[in-house]
């Protein structure tokens, strides 16, 4: 299969470097611009483009891929270099006459005119397993949820927001610890492995033996939202399973947080943001108003939430590095009584 890549994030980069490895060649690779990162606010590439440019593949960064019509041009003359961005590369796409493009976490919206640029379409490596969190944060959500399992599937594409067919699922359980970290790097190698081996049997088809895309069911459709940082703050009030479940959804970004104040502080004092890591559900009698400290040791700090506790085995102040509850408590003590609002 002659293969078109488009994606951005280190999701993406797995399954490219994956493609790179198999017998299927890489034509060209689509990427979101640049973007500035770091303290100094310096425009840095993609992993997909630093995984690109390592292999010698020519590197496609238009700012979008609609082309806009002229009235539409005339009414927002602003618009005009993004659609003439998107004018050439589509022009260089069509001329590579791709049997396929391959999309991971690519980020920009593929308008039907691209869609229908390869001879056989364009596959999705979605971290979901269909119809259950469509949408842009499907790690995310699933964890959140407290989801018994997720996988990948490969998706074929068409206009509808990751409605297309699926032709190869692979599972995998989320486990009690799991994070989106740990869960996105394990999907990243399921979702790879998935992606080339449907395009062995696309490149192996026959008349008699075709790749079957499968519908997806209209029961259980859901919706994986983008995250919003505010979403970030931990609501004690919650049972101790669904706290433990945002706290592991968003690490390690934005990285849920809440605010300490010493005990006898009243409400609407100031209090400092620390960001919470590595929870575990514990076991514990009547627990005091939720957010309130339990006890504090090496092993993590207890907290009470709405229904049984939790405990936290790591913690970060504001600008300062994530470390173990035992290292963190040397420098910033906390006791039963404190608490998080």
């Amino acid at each position: 299969m002659r293969v078109v890549f488009a994606g951005t994030p280190a999701f993406a980069r797995v399954a490219l470097d994956r493609l790179l490895w198999s017998r299927h060649p890489v034509l060209a690779v689509l990427t979101q611009p640049d973007r500035p990162a770091g303290r100094g606010q310096k425009p840095a590439m993609s992993p997909v483009k630093q995984a690109a440019l390592a292999a010698g593949l020519p590197v496609l960064q238009p700012p979008g891929l609609r082309v806009r019509s002229e009235a539409e041009l005339m009414a927002d003359p602003s618009r005009r270099e993004a659609s003439e961005a998107a004018v050439d590369a589509i022009t260089r796409l069509q001329a590579l006459q791709a049997d396929v493009m391959v999309v991971a976490a690519y980020g920009l919206i593929l308008p039907p005119s691209v869609l229908a640029l390869p001879r056989l379409g364009c596959l999705n490596i979605h971290a979901s397993l269909l119809p259950r969190w469509r949408g842009a944060a499907p790690i995310v959500r699933a964890i959140e949820a407290g989801d018994a399992e997720t996988g990948v599937g490969i998706m074929q594409m068409e206009a509808g927001l990751d409605t297309g067919p699926v032709a190869l699922e692979r599972r995998t359980a989320i486990g009690s610890a799991d994070t989106a970290a740990t869960l996105h790097d394990r999907l990243a190698v399921l979702g790879a492995e998935a992606i080339v081996e449907v395009l062995d049997q696309l490149a192996e088809a026959r008349p008699d033996r075709p790749v079957v895309f499968r519908p997806q069911p209209d029961a259980g459709v859901t919706y994986a939202r983008k995250i919003d940082k505010a979403e970030a703050r931990i609501d004690w009030q919650a049972p101790a399973a669904a706290v433990s479940g945002r706290i592991r959804a968003f690490d390690p970004a934005p990285g849920a947080h809440a605010v300490f104040r010493r005990a006898g502080d009243a409400a609407d004092a100031a209090g400092e943001v620390i960001r919470l890591f590595d929870p575990v559900v514990v076991d514990g009698g009547a627990s005091p108003q939720a957010g309130r400290v339990v006890a504090a040791g090496p092993t993590g700090v207890e907290i009470a939430c709405g229904s049984g506790r939790i405990r936290i085995g790591a913690l970060q102040r504001a600008g300062g590095r994530r470390l173990a509850a035992g290292d963190f408590l040397r420098g910033f003590p906390v006791q039963a009584g404190d608490w998080f609002g």
